[in-house]
């Protein structure tokens, strides 16, 4: 299926500029592989302008839905809303992954089922779809893909950080604090990726990538979390 059809099944339809749109779904490394020829541009600054999209019809949606709750409980279920897991999740969904363009090296690697690429990948969407159609097709595209999920979060508090959570689930079932351990650091300063794991008496117990040692960590005990399972999770919180 062409990429064009593809955002019709989507809900993505009457487009204006197809090239934004296919830049969006154009990763760094591509750009590398074909030599930087000349009007291929990759999806990162489509990806910054999708985040602040991104933020502001979720903000909106949080202050017009949850009326009686303070400041701090909407930042964090923000937060929870667009963090690279949950984004990560919708664009796996949708199959955002089929229509990366990316270098043969990178997607040897997993690349199209990276959590942090297809968050990325999700935002230069957002981004291209609000270059070309603006906010209100956004904000419909977000209601129907994204803003579904935040009922549950704010239900079962997901909003609390995975390593908080995890810290405390640990702590009650084997009595020890997590460590974090560093497994690799890959790409130029400017645009780092790192892999952490996340071990309890030595063990393993989950790994994960993202662009700051911060985000590789919650990302590895959110991985350790699901690994361990609901019933735990529930004991260890109450």
């Amino acid at each position: 299926m062409e990429l064009k059809e593809y955002l019709n099944t989507i809900g993505i339809t009457d487009i204006k500029n197809m090239d934004i749109f296919v830049e969006a779904f154009t990763h760094r490394s591509f750009i590398n592989e074909v030599k930087k020829k000349q009007g291929i541009n990759h999806n990162e600054r489509l990806e910054f302008l999708g985040d602040a999209v991104l933020e502001l019809i979720i903000s909106e949606h949080l202050f017009s839905t949850y009326s009686n709750r303070p400041e701090g409980e909407l930042t964090s279920f923000r937060a929870a809303t667009v963090r690279t897991e949950t984004l990560a999740k919708v664009a796996r969904k949708l199959g955002y992954g089929n229509y990366l363009r990316m270098s043969q090296g990178e997607a040897n690697t997993g690349g199209r089922d990276k959590d942090y690429l297809l968050a990325n990948t999700f935002e230069a969407v957002l981004g291209a779809l609000y270059l070309d159609q603006g906010i209100k097709k956004c904000e419909d595209f977000i209601n129907a893909k994204l803003t579904p999920m935040i009922s549950h979060i704010v239900e079962h508090r997901s909003d609390i950080d995975p390593k908080t959570k995890f810290q405390e689930l640990s702590q009650e079932i084997y009595k020890v604090t997590p460590e974090y351990k560093i497994l690799r650091e890959e790409g130029p300063d400017h645009n780092k990726i790192f892999t952490m794991a996340v071990l309890i008496n030595g063990q393993e117990m989950g790994r994960g990538d993202g662009a700051s040692k911060q985000k590789a960590e919650e990302q590895a005990a959110l991985m350790a979390l699901e690994k361990i399972g609901e019933n735990n999770i529930g004991k260890g919180l109450n």
